[in-house]
């Protein structure tokens, strides 16, 4: 229970961060970063999987990078429910997914026990 708590928790972080980052990739404040990571966790176990299953051999020919565009997608899904979060456009999705991930995996990487 601790480790999800702390994983939600970096993963607002690391969208805090995106937002600093990414020109058209807005978070307004802390909760509304709180509450992004959560609707993004879900989509993400939910939609995200079944999108990742159906898109597979796209993901195989291009050796993962469209797992980008699959959460760029999620992302637009997520900033249609959260209010406070907004995407300029699918560029600024796409790139803001791209630093999320490569900030998750330096986050989890310095956190790993």
């Amino acid at each position: 229970m601790l480790r999800m708590l702390g994983n939600w928790c970096l993963s607002a972080l690391a969208l805090l961060v995106v937002s600093r980052l990414v020109r058209g990739f807005e978070i307004d404040s802390i909760p509304t970063a709180l509450v992004v990571a959560l609707v993004f966790g879900l989509l993400n176990a939910t939609l995200g999987l079944l999108l990742k299953l159906v898109t597979l051999p796209l993901t195989i020919l291009t050796l993962g990078v469209f797992l980008l565009v699959i959460n760029a997608i999620l992302l637009e899904v997520a900033s249609s429910f959260v209010r406070g979060f907004h995407l300029r456009s699918f560029s600024a999705a796409f790139w803001g997914a791209t630093v999320f991930a490569l900030l998750q995996l330096l986050l989890r990487a310095l956190t790993a026990d």
